[in-house]
């Protein structure tokens, strides 16, 4: 009998580890589509040490945050602006005191591979009119998505907006316009540079200096609607291994995280 029973309890034993482990294993994160290929390294490396899965989301920093205020159930929200985040906070949307300041990144000026286009000089006068020619500039949508957002800001304080605005086309986020630069679709791009680091359709032309536009910061924080592993992985994306895989793509980590 008491062979019987011990039998019983070792057979029962790993089906009640995995459910417990099952319940709660999988987290889902609301990330800007410029993380997409870092992210997607370090969620693995995330998942290869805990057991615990991720699933991740990538859009404009905008459209993520506005599906988390109309109820889509999201773990994490990693902001490509600090704008964003504070929309979110203001709304009671995240948990304010997970919030971290956690990498930075460039803003460049892109052209086709194949383009006559060479390197310019990014610098006040600067005109990027002119530059395109009869071509489309792309750019995510400057009255929301961030990359846009910092592109309008750059090009105003560098004196190039007004005569280049209206050959911009808007796009959703930042890999899109990505793709129609790389697809020769447009003649210039404007996109972060860890962006055009992943694609080799595209060459970087010039680098917008870091005081013509607000710091590119990645804010990341756990939502209100977090489960148990939210803070198991915000405290992994700070670990040394997720820093080597952000740096390998060209991202800034920021040592300081914000209070």
């Amino acid at each position: 009998m008491l062979t019987r029973l011990m039998a019983s309890l070792i057979a029962i034993m790993p089906f009640v580890g995995t459910a417990a482990h099952g319940a709660a294993s999988s987290l889902t994160v609301f990330a800007a589509a410029s993380l997409r290929n870092a992210l997607d390294d370090v969620n693995a490396a995330f998942t290869r040490q805990t057991g615990i899965k991720t699933t991740a989301s990538y859009a404009a920093t905008s459209a993520l945050m506005k599906q988390i205020e109309n109820g889509a159930p999201a773990d994490v929200f990693f902001s490509a602006d600090s704008d964003w985040m504070d929309y979110g906070a203001q709304r009671e949307l995240i948990k304010t005191q997970t919030r971290v300041d956690l990498l930075g990144n460039q803003l460049v000026l892109i052209a086709s591979s194949q383009s006559a286009i060479g390197a310019v000089n990014i610098a006040p006068g600067f005109d990027l009119a002119e530059l395109a020619g009869t071509g489309r500039i792309v750019t995510g949508d400057v009255r929301a998505v961030p990359v846009g957002r910092y592109a309008k800001a750059a090009l105003e304080k560098l004196g190039a907006w007004e005569n280049a605005k209206t050959k911009f086309a808007m796009t959703e986020n930042v890999r899109a316009a990505l793709t129609l630069v790389a697809r020769g679709e447009a003649a210039l791009g404007i996109v972060y540079a860890t962006d055009a680091r992943v694609e080799a359709g595209v060459k970087v032309i010039g680098v917008f200096p870091p005081d013509s536009h607000p710091a590119i910061v990645y804010p990341v924080a756990l939502t209100q609607t977090a489960g148990p592993d939210g803070a198991q992985y915000l405290s992994f994306l700070r670990s040394r291994a997720a820093k080597d895989i952000f740096e390998s793509y060209g991202f800034v980590f920021l040592p300081v995280p914000r209070t």
